[in-house]
């Protein structure tokens, strides 16, 4: 008998924690990123896993993957494709760029300039990209998992909010605890790690495992307390700009993924509370005390702000 889809997820969660180690809550949050049909963005300082996690992740989905390290001189034909014209055929031949993958990993996407950027924008929405007049459908599924060095740091690009919106979650991986460095250092090297990974899931059974995480079932007064948060945060003084619709619905696709991974078929208040601070801070522009807050203190203000029904 096949296992079921919260069982295969918990051996994906078991095998990425033995590559990215001390971090099973950001792999946690990654993985139901994935399940719920989001793209992710993953930032913090150079060095820290960012690009292993998102490796790992695909090898152990089983997903073809495709690596582009964004640059300042990169252009949106270096992602998307050229077509060009072949002599002996005497026809045009489209040639397909690393966006024709089932995980792109988005290198360092800060780097880009928003010309380049802006390249991914049809793709992370409509799972497609529209070259010379033709559009063409991307694998299925199709994910984008994006690294992003600090905005401080030099020739980085900030992230327009259009982009940021396409991003169902954005989280840190952060440093290491002392324990986790020490194996760390006493270990293989994470890129043979990542080389021995054999998939823990095939496409097919991430379909269905996508398919469950929908059909996790919300009460009534769980949608009431999800547009409780939404609304707080577009009427309160404490924000200039709350959380659009598309956001809301990554909240509530988050949740239920969350949910499926604790093997639970009901979205609870805390399956909220436990995704917002990967899906709504980098949605929101905050406003007096809360300007410049970090995100994990956003949302501690926010769930503080809004009683659970």
């Amino acid at each position: 008998m096949p296992n079921s889809p919260s069982k295969n997820l918990q051996r994906v969660l078991e095998a990425a924690s033995d590559v990215v180690l001390g971090k099973p809550h950001p792999i946690r949050m990654a993985l139901a990123c994935l399940v719920a049909r989001g793209h992710l963005l993953i930032e913090d300082m150079p060095g820290v896993g960012k690009t292993t996690l998102a490796h790992a992740l695909a090898r152990l989905l089983g997903l073809q993957f495709a690596r582009v390290q964004f640059t300042s001189d990169m252009l949106p034909a270096d992602l998307l494709g050229t077509t060009i014209f072949e002599r002996d055929s005497g026809r045009f031949r489209f040639h397909p760029g690393p966006v024709f993958a089932q995980v792109l990993l988005a290198d360092e996407i800060n780097r880009a300039t928003p010309k380049a950027q802006s390249a991914l924008l049809e793709a992370m929405e409509e799972r497609q990209v529209t070259l010379d007049g033709e559009t063409r459908a991307l694998p299925q599924p199709f994910f984008v998992i994006a690294t992003q060095n600090p905005a401080h740091q030099i020739g980085t690009f900030p992230l327009p909010e259009s982009q940021l919106d396409r991003f169902m979650m954005r989280i840190e991986l952060g440093y290491p605890a002392r324990d986790a460095e020490r194996a760390l250092l006493a270990g293989m090297d994470r890129r043979q790690l990542i080389a021995q990974l054999a998939p823990v899931m095939d496409p097919t059974e991430l379909e269905a495992a996508q398919a469950a995480a929908e059909r996790i079932h919300a009460a009534p007064a769980l949608f009431d307390y999800v547009l409780a948060l939404i609304e707080h945060t577009r009427g309160a003084p404490e924000f200039e700009v709350g959380l659009s619709p598309r956001g809301g619905l990554a909240l509530m696709a988050a949740a239920r993924a969350w949910a499926l991974l604790a093997g639970r078929d009901h979205v609870l208040p805390e399956d909220v509370q436990a995704v917002a601070p990967g899906v709504i801070p980098h949605r929101l522009l905050p406003a007096g005390e809360l300007r410049g807050r970090s995100a994990p203190d956003l949302t501690a203000a926010l769930i503080a702000a809004v009683p659970v029904p």
